[in-house]
């Protein structure tokens, strides 16, 4: 089997010391193909560089996180328009907004938020979206581009019924993570997950976060890991009520079309 992991934070400090060996790790539990998280300029060029430096197994987003959009002004968008236009970026993002946190002003990241999604269309790209306690205005946001002319992923997805339908309106995958394992705040996920057609579902751990909460021994050092995809494809697999090989194979290749991955 081979798994694609749509979304992990390699760039992050936790992995300084074990990067390469994080990556090893992972391509011996079969996930083959990861992309790695921009949240900042900064850590998107990091994100391109990592990803050059492990073709053809990572690639990268580049874009601005919500918590970050105050530090994003106008005058960065050709740096940001620079980093979309390389090869190994395969998707704007991550990018969206935060209302639950509000480390941005929301003004802020409303600003963020229409910029990137404009230089998305622009060129080509599609979206890497976060949402957190900001439906109503993510939403209206992403119409105002225009349904189905954007592309893209609902990363992370913790939501609603309601929520995850109008995402599916909207033409967007759905980013399933290591919460759905979580049995306090993951179990509302279990009859959702059914709801979204395979080549809508896609797999992400987000590591070094959302480690699953029913992993079993427990690393020692409480860090996610995106060799514990399979792990989270085999829980999803199981509430769909489909073999491990299919929830595989249909998100791979899912992955692969969405962000135009190689085979």
């Amino acid at each position: 089997m081979h798994w694609t992991d749509i979304g992990v934070n390699l760039t992050h400090d936790s992995f300084k010391d074990d990067r390469d060996a994080v990556i090893e790790r992972a391509r011996n539990a079969g996930v083959t193909q990861m992309i790695v998280t921009g949240a900042d300029l900064a850590s998107s060029a990091a994100a391109v560089r990592l990803a050059r430096a492990h073709s053809p197994t990572l690639f990268a987003t580049a874009g601005v996180h919500p918590h970050h959009a105050a530090g994003l002004e106008a005058d960065h968008l050709p740096q940001l328009r620079s980093l979309l236009a390389q090869p190994e970026v395969v998707a704007a993002g991550e990018c969206g907004l935060d209302y639950y946190r509000n480390f941005s002003p929301r003004a802020a990241q409303l600003r963020a938020f229409e910029w990137q999604l404009a230089l998305a269309l622009e060129c080509g790209k599609p979206v890497f979206l976060h949402q957190r306690d900001a439906h109503a205005d993510f939403i209206a946001v992403l119409r105002s581009h225009g349904t189905g002319q954007l592309k893209g992923v609902a990363h992370c997805f913790t939501g609603n019924a309601a929520e995850l339908e109008a995402y599916l309106e909207l033409g967007l995958a759905i980013g399933i993570t290591g919460w759905f394992c979580d049995e306090r705040r993951g179990r509302h996920l279990a009859p959702l997950v059914s709801k979204i057609p395979s080549q809508r579902l896609l797999l992400e751990t987000d590591a070094p976060y959302l480690l699953p909460r029913d992993l079993r021994p427990q690393p020692p050092r409480r860090r996610n890991e995106p060799m514990y995809l399979p792990h989270i494809g085999a829980a999803v697999a199981k509430a769909r009520a489909e073999s491990v090989e299919d929830c595989a194979a249909h998100t791979s290749a899912h992955a692969r079309a969405l962000f135009g991955l190689p085979e």
